[in-house]
């Protein structure tokens, strides 16, 4: 026969389990809103992408019930080579980690957004182009906008910052560099494009492919040959060549690949974020916050080396920036609490941005 203490001890403890549970229950989530911002900048491009654009905007929990209060935010460029723009929150449950992190006080409330921003061979690079859009503008004059006036953000370079993984790393860094009275903190993950690398570029790309493509799906053959024709259209686009809409600065002649040095210069000079370094200094020099890391084990080496050279000039020039070559696969050690958005990223805007101001 069960005593009197154990029955009360025994319903007490059921009482605290639906308590508890009624709690939890209750208690206010963190949200995934889906919205669809139709875009000016990039309606008039030449391959044929749809001018709406969807994005995905993280909201902390309390958010509808906190209401004078504003958040920062971040924006987050993943790696257009993933499926999809919002891959990292389907796959690698992004959410909960950011709820995880403003849960133990690794970073305060904020809010996040990521969008897509892919063409249809892979990537914009963030840039102006006449052939795939105006995707800088995009971003600029049309997407932070919209968030300032539809979410409740501090809409403040201070308050807001940037993020990108591999070529959303390097759009991270440019965004950065161009803009800073937009973006007042930058963090790149394993950014590409950042300088040459060992190799000469121009050896990379099959030649042969982008010579005689007949339609874009021909440059899908090679993935190194696609990723090369996205910079070319971004950074050489001529709209009355198609079917890439590109200017080739390079060609093969039997064995020799003879370079158009002036196309090249061209290239260069608008790609590669180390030649930028001499225009952009004093904006790079009056973020807030600016860093970027790398795998030691990419298995392209150029990566490693392109990101050592890039840390080496900007200390020439004088910009302020954290740089670390970290022992890992490059992409594998991104995600969860162990991973580098939780224990690098979100302490770095946790340090930089500002969460407060006037409501």
């Amino acid at each position: 026969m069960v005593s009197a203490k154990a029955y009360l001890a025994t319903l007490f403890a059921l009482i605290l389990a639906c308590l508890t549970s009624a709690s939890a229950l209750a208690a206010p989530k963190s949200q995934l809103i889906v919205r669809e911002l139709r875009s000016d900048a990039i309606a008039h491009n030449k391959v044929g992408i749809g001018p709406e654009r969807h994005l995905l905007v993280y909201l902390p929990a309390d958010y509808d019930e906190s209401s004078p209060q504003r958040y920062p935010v971040i924006y987050f460029l993943p790696n257009p080579f993933e499926d999809d723009y919002r891959f990292d929150f389907d796959h690698r449950d992004a959410q909960d980690l950011f709820d995880r992190a403003i849960a133990a006080g690794v970073i305060k409330k904020f809010i996040l957004v990521t969008v897509d921003m892919k063409t249809p061979l892979g990537t914009s690079w963030n840039a102006n182009s006449s052939v795939t859009g105006n995707w800088e503008d995009f971003m600029i004059e049309e997407l932070v906008p919209y968030i300032d006036a539809n979410f409740k953000t501090l809409p403040s370079r201070d308050s807001r910052g940037i993020a990108g993984i591999f070529i959303g790393g390097y759009g991270a860094i440019r965004f950065g560099m161009r803009h800073p009275e937009v973006f007042g903190s930058v963090y790149a993950m394993h950014p590409v494009g950042t300088s040459t690398g060992v190799s000469v570029s121009m050896t990379i790309p099959n030649w042969d492919i982008l010579t005689n493509a007949r339609s874009m799906d021909d440059v899908k053959k090679d993935a190194r040959t696609q990723i090369f024709a996205t910079m070319f259209q971004a950074f050489l686009p001529n709209p009355d060549k198609p079917p890439l809409y590109i200017d080739l600065l390079a060609r093969r002649d039997g064995d020799q690949l003879l370079i158009d040095s002036k196309l090249m210069d061209r290239f260069r000079n608008n790609f590669y974020l180390e030649t930028m370094i001499p225009q952009y200094a004093d904006n790079l020099k009056s973020l807030r916050g600016f860093k970027f890391d790398w795998s030691r084990l990419d298995g392209n080496y150029d990566h490693v080396w392109a990101n050592q050279n890039f840390t080496r000039k900007l200390n020439e020039f004088g910009v302020p920036h954290d740089a670390e070559e970290y022992n890992g696969s490059a992409g594998d050690s991104n995600w969860g609490v162990a991973g580098r958005f939780y224990a690098e990223v979100l302490p770095f805007f946790q340090k930089h941005l500002v969460f407060t101001g006037n409501n």
